[in-house]
């Protein structure tokens, strides 16, 4: 520490190289700790529980060919339930409208009062019947599942007014976090009560894009048949690794029971798995690139040190023979070099402190991502450090073995 003086000293007649050097350690670090920031929030979304059994569920999009009546459609939709339910390996099957992952489907307002002007909450909504939790296996906490005679055929065109509803449990903390949801009523913009019969441990619902994020894991079932005579989802669930069989059979299944539908090749019939895969690819492949932007950044900046030491040490071998000649051993020049690195390194940390929290603060008012957390700037802040002694070893090491006489060479 001694050498600290000299060594401030030496860095003001090179003003240009530690000006770039330091900068080029804050930009890093400034884009280094949002980036490891950005891969966890990425990481901890695509990581999310939806609530279903994953593994066994089985999801058909079916399109009809021909133009049919709600109650055509309604008679068509039970027949084709029927037959599935009765495939061997097959545990349950029902129709909704929406599952957790699809990407788009049917949000809504709540109001806890009928003249409510400001909505309480959202939330995603799902139309099906008796048979949706045991299809999905979804864990009812509290109250009862719909009984057969509640459910209702409703198309796409009438007015939501469900006599009740089940809720998952983030929901019903929401509305109502002093007391149990359990027979509350809550509204959908109108004076007609809706009311709470069922409470759900974690159903999540069908998109899992930014602007869903204000109301995630809050999802509503209503007992209700959503009928579209353009198509409608029909959802599978199978005995444990039953899933393949199952879904050889399910196309020939149902157009046993009516040719005039369309089944897509291409994702009409679809295993969870793969919905699962499919609608993280954006965080999954924005994780992968932060982290590929990580590792180039951090490249550039070692090369960038050593290049630099290894100039500064070329141009100081007369100087660092002299210093041998007067005593100084292999271990004080080791010394100078690192400790001059890691007065360079602190500096550009410390402005990218600033950058990073400041560039931070532009992303959450830009993009609405979480805060920086203090964890990562503390990581950052060591990784660089530790990267910049690790990168001037090689050249310092080569600086410690100039030979005393080197400095009587150009004398």
């Amino acid at each position: 520490m001694l050498q600290i003086r000299p060594i401030v000293t030496a860095l003001r007649r090179h003003k240009a190289g530690t000006v770039l050097i330091a900068l080029q350690i804050a930009l890093t670090l400034a884009i280094v700790c949002n980036a490891f920031s950005i891969i966890q929030q990425r990481l901890q979304h695509l990581s999310q529980p939806t609530g279903i059994d994953e593994a066994n569920i089985i999801v058909v999009q079916n399109e009809w060919a021909r133009s049919m009546s709600t109650q055509q459609v309604d008679a068509q939709v039970n027949t084709d339930l029927e037959a599935l339910r009765h495939l061997a390996g097959v545990r349950n099957a029902a129709i909704s409208n929406a599952y957790p992952l699809r990407g788009n489907g049917w949000d809504d307002r709540i109001m806890l009062e009928p003249d409510q002007l400001k909505p309480t909450t959202s939330t995603a909504l799902f139309f099906s019947d008796e048979r949706l939790l045991d299809t999905l296996g979804v864990h009812l906490i509290a109250g009862r599942n719909f009984q057969p005679g509640e459910i209702k055929a409703m198309d796409v065109r009438d007015k939501l007014s469900p006599p009740s509803a089940i809720v998952t449990q983030a929901l019903a903390r929401h509305l109502f976090p002093d007391g149990s949801a359990l027979g509350k009523s809550i509204y959908f913009g109108d004076a007609h009560p809706v009311a709470i019969i069922g409470i759900v441990d974690t159903l999540q619902p069908h998109s899992v894009d930014r602007w869903a994020s204000g109301f995630a894991s809050q999802t509503t079932i209503l007992p209700s048949r959503l009928l579209s005579e353009w198509g409608n989802y029909y959802l599978i669930r199978t005995e444990p690794g039953q899933i393949d069989a199952v879904a050889a059979k399910v196309r020939q299944t149902l157009f046993a029971q009516d040719v005039m539908r369309v089944i897509s090749d291409k994702d009409g019939i679809q295993k969870f798995p793969d919905i699962r895969q499919a609608a993280y690819d954006r965080d999954r492949g924005m994780a992968v690139l932060m982290g590929i932007v990580c590792v180039v950044l951090l490249s550039i900046t070692a090369a960038g040190i050593v290049g630099l030491t290894s100039f500064w040490v070329g141009q100081r071998r007369k100087q660092i023979g002299v210093r041998r000649a007067l005593g100084a051993t292999r271990g004080d020049i080791l010394n100078y070099f690192l400790t001059e690195n890691l007065l360079i390194s602190s500096g550009g940390a410390l402005f990218g402190i600033v950058l990073a929290v400041g560039l931070n603060l532009w992303l959450v008012t830009r993009f609405e991502m979480q805060r920086l957390s203090l964890a990562y700037v503390l990581i950052g802040v060591v990784m660089l450090l530790l990267l910049g002694q690790g990168s001037v070893l090689a050249p310092a090491m080569r600086a410690s073995k100039v030979p005393p006489v080197e400095a009587t060479r150009s004398v």
